[in-house]
């Protein structure tokens, strides 16, 4: 008996969505998928649960929620992320950076400030909870 062709492996998320060079765009983003930008965005991106990723001809206005942000191009806006900010070497970022990992590239250019966050701190934040946690009392 010949064994049949491999089974097909669990889909995985989503090609990312990709704003090319030579393309403009504005207003809010929102949504579940990756997403490239290498052309020009205005507004604000949020994507919680997903990466963005600069490009090095991206050029960026906007505030940006995610995961994961990448930057490799312009942005002039806040990073706000529940994993990680990397800054690539040809980046250029005006804005505060909030986050628990932040990688910075020799080359990378930033105007700003940089908030390091706990992990999930982001989560809690951005589901209206407080971010602050009451300390326990162990009075007896």
């Amino acid at each position: 008996m010949t064994p049949g062709p491999a089974p097909a492996a669990p889909a995985a998320r989503s090609a990312a969505s990709t704003i090319s060079s030579g393309i403009r765009i504005s207003g809010d983003f929102s949504g579940d998928s990756d997403l490239y930008i290498d052309g020009e965005a205005k507004g604000k991106i949020r994507l919680l649960h997903s990466r963005v990723s600069v490009g090095p001809n991206g050029k960026v206005q906007a505030d940006i929620e995610a995961r994961d942000i990448v930057i490799e191009g312009a942005v002039q806006g806040n990073l706000k992320a529940s994993e990680s900010v990397r800054l690539g070497p040809s980046s250029r970022v005006q804005g505060s950076l909030v986050t628990p990992r932040v990688a910075i590239d020799d080359g990378a250019r930033l105007r700003g400030k940089v908030e390091m966050t706990r992990p999930g701190e982001f989560k809690r934040e951005a589901s209206g909870e407080p971010a602050v946690v009451a300390a326990r009392s162990d009075d007896k």
